[in-house]
């Protein structure tokens, strides 16, 4: 099987570096290495002709967003049979890429394959094993902060693949239509295994498949860009790619979501970018409804099969389905 990996940058500074030195430690060394670097103004992509030489590096002259440019690359390498994603502050373990080749052997009608995410700067607790997607439209890395032995270390679906560090069939991804681009980023990964699972392609957790993640480390964790991204691209997610009948059962949730969240943040002190974001998703709708007409078009799964992969409970974490 071949396999290229694809590396969005963007002023990352000497995380890139480190990056491509736990790529260049791996057990199976990536048929293709591609950085993306979207117009970054610090030296990071300098490090690329200077250390690495057989990497390829493109570059554009503006910021395409996390989406876009990933897509970019895809055009780059049609020919790979899987292709992995790496975030610059996520430096993968040697065998990383290894573990989850051999998990797509072993489980060919999956689409996606989610690493094992811990914390740079505490490998014994977890960063996310995978995206965990509720009803309302939640959505949050599965055990973040808590301890990496309370998830089960044999492999099992989740909802989703944290593109932080993860693995995803080539064919699979034409067959999506890859990253929404109007997303730029953040939850486009969320949105991209939703629309994985709605073809019928399931998402495993390869617990074995380490990396340690420094999370946000160049965007911020609560900046206000996140916020506005992560926030209106949230409600996007749910009305592009909820199917109807479970859209009329929880829409309600959804609602409640928003209006908390609104509230929340405003207490918070966040109150520009929290409406900034709501009011950005509801100019969008009228995008998004024809986008739903394509996404559910290609609906290839049962209701109970997707659902039995989402989070119904407001008083417990999900963990995934074992």
């Amino acid at each position: 099987m071949s396999v290229a990996l694809i590396i969005v940058n963007y002023n990352s500074g000497p995380l890139l570096d480190r990056c491509l030195a736990a790529v260049h430690a791996q057990t199976r060394l990536p048929d293709r290495v591609l950085v993306v670097d979207n117009a970054s103004d610090d030296d990071s992509p300098a490090c690329i002709e200077h250390r690495w030489m057989g990497v390829e590096l493109l570059s554009f002259d503006e910021n395409l967003g996390f989406a876009a440019a990933n897509n970019r690359a895809l055009e780059r390498c049609r020919e790979s049979d899987w292709v992995a994603l790496l975030n610059p502050d996520a430096f993968p373990e040697p065998d990383w890429l290894e573990a989850l080749l051999r998990a797509a052997a072993d489980c060919p009608q999956a689409g996606s394959f989610a690493s094992c995410l811990v914390q740079a700067e505490d490998s014994t607790l977890l960063d996310g094993a995978g995206d965990a997607y509720h009803v309302s439209g939640l959505v949050w890395r599965i055990g973040h902060g808590l301890p990496r032995d309370q998830v089960s270390m044999q492999r099992h679906q989740v909802f989703a693949a944290c593109a932080a560090a993860a693995l995803y069939k080539r064919s699979a991804l034409d067959a999506v239509g890859g990253f929404d681009e109007r997303y730029f980023c953040y939850n486009e990964d969320v949105d991209l295994g939703f629309r994985l699972r709605l073809a019928g392609l399931s998402c495993w957790h390869v617990p074995d498949a380490v990396v340690r993640h420094m999370g946000s480390a160049i965007t911020g964790k609560h900046s206000d860009f996140s916020l506005y991204h992560g926030h209106r691209n949230l409600v996007w997610t749910y009305l592009k790619d909820m199917p109807a009948t479970l859209l009329k059962r929880y829409w309600w949730q959804h609602l409640l979501l928003n209006l908390t969240s609104l509230i929340v943040l405003s207490l918070q002190y966040r109150t520009t970018a929290i409406f900034r974001a709501k009011i950005a998703a509801l100019r969008g709708i009228r995008q998004v409804l024809k986008q739903r007409e394509h996404v559910q078009a290609m609906k290839q799964c049962q209701d109970a099969e997707l659902i039995a992969f989402m989070s119904r409970q407001w008083w417990r974490p999900y963990w995934g389905r074992h």
